[in-house]
């Protein structure tokens, strides 16, 4: 069968199966099931003799979509909160992950920007950070402790302070998706270049390893939480710059349901960054390089795996579904 004959006999099929997933228009599990599996079965069709099309990119899509779908109402699944960040997510991260790749190329771009904007102009860092912070870090040098900003206040107070501060950050930068995406990318350039030129300072001062095991034991969490919520919100732009077959308004919460999602699955690694900066990071000057590199290695590996290799395990399931195999 040539494509637009496949195309043209099973469009009206997947539109209506679309919107039934977009307004949970099912009687049941079984019937969703049932859809979900002509759904599977047209994909494996659309790979084997259109492997290039981009049919298979759509019904990839309405498969994931469906997948949440069955999960949220298998009985045997009866704990909300673990299936959200089990299987939801993950597969939500799945279908958007070029939303996250764009991300990390924006963070990484900006990163270095900041870097090489340090380093060929002496006022640079002093213009993003502050005389007053500069100096301060300066001080820290000479005596042996440059990250000794970090054992400023309380344990709990930095925890509290820290955690309540990133959170802020990262809900500002989902909200300000809504511009098109222009508000978070602005969200993100501020802090990559601060990181960029506050690193580029380090290494100037021949402190780099140094500033290495006091910023990114509680960094590596800390950094990649605020890309992938980032991402959150470029996926709130999309949805208003391209509504694709829905209209703005219905393609708009969609993506804000999404975004939220993606924002709320960050909150435990924010939780988790500030808890190492308050009570952690203020030791790394004292403890073992291996600790503190086991510590960076360890979360980075944690949330790395979490949003950008797990998902494609979960997506594996919709193939090997149990689901397929029933009578």
């Amino acid at each position: 069968m040539r494509e637009v004959s496949f195309i043209k006999q099973n469009k009206e099929k997947w539109l209506a199966f679309e919107k039934a997933i977009f307004n949970n228009d099912f009687k049941d599990a079984d019937e969703l099931a049932s859809q979900y599996i002509h759904v599977i079965n047209d994909l494996a069709y659309a790979q084997t003799y259109y492997p290039k099309s981009k049919v298979i990119v759509y019904l990839n899509q309405l498969a994931a979509k469906a997948f949440q779908k069955i999960y949220k109402t298998k009985r045997e699944d009866n704990n909300r909160l673990v299936s959200f960040w089990k299987t939801e997510v993950p597969l939500i991260c799945y279908q958007y992950r070029k939303f996250i790749y764009v991300a990390f190329i924006i963070f990484f771009a900006f990163t270095f920007i900041g870097a090489i904007s340090a380093a060929n102009d002496g006022e640079f860092v002093r213009s993003i950070l502050g005389d007053d912070y500069v100096n301060m870090s300066i001080e820290n040098i000479e005596a042996g402790d440059p990250v000794a900003v970090y054992k400023s206040g309380s344990n709990w107070g930095s925890f509290i302070g820290i955690t309540i501060n990133n959170l802020k950050v990262g809900i500002i930068s989902f909200i300000l998706g809504v511009f098109g995406g222009i508000g978070t990318i602005y969200i993100l350039f501020e802090n990559c270049i601060m990181l960029g030129s506050f690193q580029y300072f380090f290494y100037e001062k021949d402190v780099f390893w140094e500033s290495v095991r006091g910023i990114w034991i509680h960094g590596a969490m800390e950094i990649f939480a605020i890309v992938i919520e980032a991402a959150a919100g470029l996926i709130l732009g999309a949805s208003i710059l391209f509504p694709n077959t829905y209209s703005r308004m219905t393609s708009f919460k969609q993506g804000a349901k999404t975004g939220v999602k993606i924002l709320i699955s960050t909150f435990p690694f924010t939780f988790s960054a500030g808890f190492l900066e308050g009570f952690i990071t203020r030791y790394s000057n004292i403890m073992p390089h291996w600790l503190s590199a086991g510590i960076i290695l360890t979360t980075l590996s944690i949330i790395t795996y979490y949003y950008l290799i797990y998902p494609f395990k979960i997506q594996k399931q919709i193939t090997q579904s149990p689901l397929l195999n029933r009578p």
